[in-house]
């Protein structure tokens, strides 16, 4: 390869990059209905899933994002997402979970909230919340939502409510 290849092989891998990266929000584009799904499509023209997003919690900030290319997606076990998804199938595990998220964190407290039934059914529920990994025990009778499933909790809830 001689020199002018070399740099015009530098040049096109320059311009290849510009187009994978999306161009930053402007005052023209903010305000756009499918602003999401235009950057998805510069940066996977053959189609990907996105989601993210940051909550004010009660000790700060969460922050979070996560995509994948629809493909791999749609190739992948979903088997492997059971689990996980049927802890969240039951409305006392959904309101435990609110709960938890809006500052009410330790057992005595969440028992006091008849909706969550007796503190056995309670033990129970906490137990399969933090087998699938939606909660975790951040003290002797205190509870958490690990702050990297804080948005995709909220994600699939707004998934759940979305009509």
């Amino acid at each position: 390869m001689n020199d002018l290849e070399a740099r015009v092989a530098v040049l096109e891998e320059a311009v290849a990059r510009l187009d994978r990266t999306p161009a930053p929000p402007t005052a023209e584009t903010e305000d756009l209905d499918l602003w999401l799904v235009d950057v998805l499509r510069r940066r996977h023209p053959g189609g990907a899933v996105a989601f993210g997003g940051f909550a004010s919690l009660g000790k700060g900030e969460v922050v979070w994002q996560w995509g994948s290319d629809a493909e791999s997606l749609r190739e992948a076990d979903w088997s492997s997402a059971a689990g996980v998804l049927d802890a969240l199938g039951h409305p006392v595990r959904l309101r435990l979970l609110q709960r938890v998220l809006n500052g009410t964190v330790s057992t005595a407290d969440l028992a006091l909230d008849d909706a969550l039934g007796t503190t056995g059914q309670l033990h129970h529920h906490l137990r399969a919340l933090v087998a699938a990994g939606w909660l975790q025990s951040v003290g002797r009778g205190t509870w958490a939502i690990p702050a990297p499933r804080v948005v995709p909790l909220l994600v699939v809830v707004s998934a759940g409510l979305a009509r």
